[in-house]
């Protein structure tokens, strides 16, 4: 019993500092006026690859937003397979969840509202990063003969790079293998978060103990999960509902308290470039938690989106990758933006001296009342549940890469899911919560290593669909100037 326990505390331990290593401060770049900033190894992982590949499309983000909006419209001709909005829709799922709500209310209360620009630059960043993922996603993707359509992402492209490389068939290459286990390993993690924060809420809101919100909310996922094809058609209603009802929501604050919003965004650019803040030596503090917040969020260049994005039935890799870079605006830009802006019109007074859901409750409570209180507790529900749903559709190919295709295998990490669902609704278990950031932060360091290999597939697409995009263009312009002058 002794030795159980003493190998459990060993592991624990172990999970802690691998936490620590990848997670915590890896250096520290001193600051003028006192102070520094620590940057984390997977800050020094994605801020250099986001830059790289912005670099490398030429400001795809900005330059070929347009093309992002109309690659949402591509019909698919295979009823089995994914269209690139459901994609969409599927990624979104995964992005947008509690990180939205109270890891942009955490990020603000620390660094201030200086914050939410360094969100918007990590965004813009992100998105070619995530155009990267998703293109390869999509040039190596394979059929799926369990769920019919197609399967892939990083594990994927990671197993065909290194196949092409050594010239050999291989079963399985252990790169891979090692994405595979993290990305499972991960998701279960955050299927404890998920239940953890949404039974909270109803406590808080409702009174409601947590044991009765843990048996409904698994009783309704394994409904939906443990059918074979119900989870993309659950999220194709779910996560337009939420996510327009949070904008609209958003909205008529805004319009509420239009007065401010002049004042709110001079406050959010002053802090930005830490005018106050250098003096006092907190730059670091406003930089660090936007640009956190900011990739954390939208997961660019961690590889879950690209199990989504491969899964798409489209005319070109490009349209999967641009769907991709857009759901990182919807994300961050949009989503993220709508928590900071019910935030920083409430007075200081309502939310001095709270913290998490309990300020962002707060805030809602001043702008709606009552009804504030129980539209943040639905809403962390909703973009909690969705969230949960699109990490099982992403593990369905991990788990398919290592034990090959059968229901056996599906099924059994399925019902892991629930069960993950269940305890962490009823106890918290900070070290299963660590694991799963393990697990993303190594999902993280692999996928990014493999992108700057491969990265010049994606660029190469890029590069033929915009002179195909060219000379149709000029093919038209063409025919126009024939007409006219016939």
């Amino acid at each position: 019993m002794k030795t159980k326990g003493t190998i459990f505390t060993m592991i624990v331990a172990l999970i802690e500092k691998v936490y620590s290593f990848l997670w915590g401060d890896l250096i520290h770049i001193p600051l003028p006026g006192g102070g520094s900033v620590g940057i984390s190894l997977l800050i020094i992982l994605l801020i250099p690859t986001g830059i790289y590949f912005t670099v490398r499309t030429r400001l795809l983000p900005i330059r070929m937003f347009p093309d992002m909006i109309k690659a949402l419209t591509g019909k698919k001709e295979n009823k089995d397979s994914l269209s690139t909005f459901q994609t969409l829709i599927v990624s979104t799922a995964t992005r947008v969840g509690m990180g939205n709500l109270v890891g942009v209310v955490a990020a603000i209360s620390v660094g201030g509202a200086g914050a939410v620009f360094w969100m918007w630059i990590t965004a813009i960043i992100g998105s070619s990063t995530a155009f990267v993922e998703a293109t390869l996603a999509q040039l190596h993707k394979e059929p799926d003969p369990l769920y019919s359509g197609y399967r892939g992402g990083p594990a994927y492209y990671i197993h065909h790079y290194f196949e092409d490389k050594s010239g050999k068939k291989k079963k399985h290459v252990i790169i891979a293998v090692l994405f595979a286990i993290s990305g499972l390993i991960c998701w279960c993690g955050i299927s404890q978060v998920i239940s953890n924060s949404v039974t909270s809420s109803f406590e808080n809101a409702f009174g409601v103990p947590p044991i009765y919100t843990t048996i409904i909310l698994v009783a309704v996922a394994a409904v939906i999960v443990l059918r074979k094809n119900a989870t993309v058609k659950v999220l194709d209603i779910v996560v337009p509902i939420m996510a327009v009802c949070y904008f609209a929501i958003t909205i008529f604050i805004i319009i509420k308290n239009i007065g401010m919003m002049p004042s709110v965004f001079s406050r959010i650019f002053e802090e930005a470039f830490g005018i106050r803040q250098v003096a006092a030596g907190g730059f670091g503090a406003v930089l660090m938690n936007g640009v956190k917040r900011g990739l954390f969020s939208n997961e660019a260049g961690s590889g879950s989106a690209p199990c989504a994005a491969a899964a798409a039935e489209c005319d070109t890799p490009v349209k999967a990758g641009l769907t991709q870079a857009l759901g990182v605006f919807i994300d961050t830009i949009v989503i993220c933006s709508c928590t900071a802006m019910i935030m920083l019109t409430a007075p200081e007074n309502i939310v001095a001296g709270k913290e998490g859901m309990d300020l962002l409750q707060s805030a809602m409570r001043y702008h709606l009342g009552d009804f504030g209180v129980i539209f943040i507790a639905v809403t962390l529900f909703l973009f909690s549940f969705s969230t949960f749903l699109g990490i099982l559709f992403y593990a369905r190919s991990n788990v398919a890469y290592l034990f090959g295709d059968n229901w056996i295998s599906q099924t059994m990490y399925k019902v892991l899911a629930l069960v993950m669902l269940f305890v962490g609704g009823i106890a918290a278990y900070t070290f299963v919560w660590d694991l799963g950031d393990v697990g993303i932060g190594l999902m993280t360091i692999f996928n990014t290593g493999i992108l700057y290999l491969m990265g010049g597939q994606a660029i190469k697409e890029l590069r033929v669909f915009e002179e195909s995009n060219k000379a149709q263009s000029n093919s038209q312009c063409s025919q126009q100037g024939d007409n006219v002058t016939q």
